[in-house]
């Protein structure tokens, strides 16, 4: 889910960049280098956390 929101703030940049809006692409760009980083990291926190033993 996080990861297409991140996609979808990307492909808003490129357009509004075609079209000229450079605080819009800007501004969308950011968001969705935020949101994949947040991805990355929960992304691998779910891989370390997902390997442990169950706790007894």
């Amino acid at each position: 889910m996080l990861l297409s929101w991140a996609l979808t703030f990307l492909v808003i940049a490129i357009i509004a960049a075609v079209f000229g809006f450079a605080g819009i692409a800007g501004t969308s760009a950011w968001i969705a280098q935020v949101l994949f980083a947040i991805f990355v990291v929960l992304f691998l926190v779910s891989i370390v956390m997902g390997r442990r033993p169950p706790v007894t």
